[in-house]
């Protein structure tokens, strides 16, 4: 079968979810072969990526990969495009990952599809555009198709395999090396999953009604294991850190489960949820549009419902 290349996302060398998400499409599609960019490879990362599919692990372990803002990665897969010629190119679709494959797309004279969540037969990927209001199927018709898909696309399952390592080198260009990075911060990681890759999300929106009442919106994600969103209504009004905002000038999210609470349901909001496998809206106006994109949906008040949810989801645990 055709060799896949996938961009590893990790931190601190462990592999994140959507590297395994990806792993498991690309199974669906060919060989997939695993890029690992910068210094961290080792025994675990490996074996992680060989028991979710990886037949060859490229690493190119050089810490000037990641010295350097995003292009050095798009320089790698470049390379490794014209070396092993691969049937495609897959990265996770988070905020990097769309620069990188905007940059390769460049550089091989290929074309890009962005937020995919889905990839079938012939690479025919499947997008939600304009808003979220219309879905589409997608096809590169020149070069290597370059995808980008969005994270909880993809259920990840294990499938071992070789997991070869093979060294890289890659010789950057002096436009790559332009922007250098001075200085990391960590940030602290709380118990929560990080929004994007989490399976379960709870989101609050304007009729949360205070910062102070986000905690019922927390209680009900710590119950689930979920991650806590918010409408940009929610955000704006200072109730919660903008970088939790979901929709489509906030983050995008596409995970098993999406719980709306006290969010309306504009357009704005919509584009960055409605993949969502299951929605649960929770609103006391019957006629919020929220309710026409929920696969369930509870007309009542959010501070009533959400709390006794939470304890009945406790009492079940």
């Amino acid at each position: 079968m055709s060799e896949i290349l996938v961009l590893v996302e990790q931190v601190d060398g462990e592999v994140k979810k959507v590297t395994l998400e990806l792993l498991t499409l690309a199974r669906s599609l060919g060989t997939p072969s695993a890029v690992w960019a910068g210094p961290g490879f080792g025994a675990d990362a490996k074996a992680k990526l060989a028991e979710y599919g990886a037949e060859k692990i490229y690493v190119a372990g050089s810490a000037d990969v990641v010295d350097h803002v995003v292009a050095p990665k798009a320089e790698l897969l470049a390379q490794l495009v014209g070396s092993a010629a691969p049937a495609a190119v897959l990265v996770a679709a988070t905020a990097e990952g769309k620069e990188v494959a905007g940059r390769l797309a460049v550089k091989t004279d290929s074309g890009v599809i962005t937020d995919a969540v889905g990839v079938g037969e012939g690479f025919v990927a499947d997008q939600s555009i304009f808003g979220g209001g219309v879905n589409v199927h997608s096809r590169v018709t020149k070069g290597t198709p370059i995808i980008a898909v969005r994270p909880n696309s993809t259920a990840p399952a294990p499938a071992p395999a070789a997991g070869a390592e093979e060294e890289v080198s890659v010789a950057l260009s002096d436009a790559a090396k332009a922007s250098k990075i001075v200085e990391r911060v960590k940030q602290e990681k709380g118990a929560r999953p990080e929004l994007t890759e989490a399976a379960i999300v709870v989101s609050g929106g304007r009729g949360v009604g205070s910062a102070e009442n986000f905690s019922i919106i927390e209680g009900l994600a710590d119950v689930l294991g979920a991650a806590v969103g918010a409408s940009r209504a929610a955000t704006d009004a200072g109730w919660y850190p903008h970088q939790f905002q979901v929709g489509q000038t906030g983050k995008t999210v596409s995970p098993q489960l999406y719980i709306a609470a006290g969010i309306s349901g504009a357009i704005q909001h919509r584009a960055g949820m409605q993949t969502a496998k299951t929605i649960v809206a929770i609103n006391k106006d019957p006629e919020a549009p929220i309710f026409e994109l929920a696969d369930f949906g509870v007309v009542g008040d959010l501070h009533q419902i959400v709390p006794q949810l939470a304890d009945e989801v406790s009492k079940r645990k």
